[in-house]
């Protein structure tokens, strides 16, 4: 991994960890197109720079932050289903996340799935995060564990699980990037464990790389979300709906026609 690898994967990561079209799924293809060679430094980086983009949620949303602790123990509530799985599932979670094959299909399928979701769910109650119960919270949670499928999108499965609770469009995804926080801290915190755990132990070149992702995830997203934001509450899923089946039909047609597709 070069610093122009770095640089590519990050502007990814900034882009699309906020749009429901999987960034984790995007990488993965990318490192594949790129040929960056499959090992655990490569692995850990694509984990580790998503929180740089989810720093920009706190700083855009700053002051939602610092509000009542009810705010804090539904982000709780709502992470402590990935945080249950993930620990059981976390061999397997990894073995997805080196198929490509897998990625195209939960693209595609999840790209069908977008396209229906403002018909679906479009008689919304709860407009704000205040209104959110605990239990709607627990459901929401629950959506997020669909997301340890590589190319699911956490986003995606995040904001249709709150549209399925009568959540609106905004308030369902301003409560996903509020719940990624957390979720993505924590992932970040165990791929960290589990690189020290092995006995690697960062070079200086690579610290740099992790800072130089870190920083362009969290400047690109930052542009990121307010964009996606205003399309989302103007123009709703069928856009990303279409691009995901798109991605997921090439991925899926080169890979059953032969092209062998390395992954990460």
């Amino acid at each position: 991994m070069n610093i122009i690898h770095v640089i590519i994967l990050a502007i990814i990561e900034g882009i699309t960890e906020f749009l429901p079209v999987s960034s984790t799924g995007h990488m993965i293809i990318a490192s594949s197109i790129m040929g960056i060679a499959s090992d655990d430094f490569v692995k850990l980086f694509t984990i580790a720079i998503q929180l740089g983009a989810i720093l920009s949620v706190v700083v855009l949303y700053f002051k939602r932050f610092f509000q009542t602790l009810d705010f804090y123990f539904k982000l709780v509530v709502a992470f402590i289903p990935a945080a249950i799985f993930g620990l059981l599932f976390s061999k397997k979670i990894d073995a997805l996340l080196e198929s490509a094959l897998t990625v195209g299909i939960t693209l595609f399928v999840g790209g069908i799935i977008l396209l229906f979701v403002d018909k679906w769910f479009n008689q919304p109650e709860v407009k704000e995060e205040k209104e959110i119960t605990y239990l709607t919270a627990l459901k929401i949670g629950f959506f997020q564990c669909l997301a340890m499928i590589p190319g699911t999108s956490r986003s995606a499965a995040t904001i249709v699980g709150g549209m399925s609770q009568k959540l609106s469009r905004k308030a369902a995804a301003e409560f996903s990037f509020f719940l990624a926080v957390p979720t993505m801290f924590a992932a970040t915190a165990k791929k960290l464990y589990d690189f020290y755990k092995e006995g690697h132990v960062f070079t200086g070149e690579e610290i740099k790389l992790l800072a130089i992702g870190n920083v362009i995830a969290f400047v690109v997203a930052l542009l990121a979300i307010k964009t996606f934001i205003t399309f989302l509450e103007k123009r709703g899923f069928q856009l990303f709906g279409w691009y995901r089946i798109l991605v997921g039909g090439v991925i899926i047609i080169l890979i059953l026609s032969g092209h062998n597709l390395q992954v990460i």
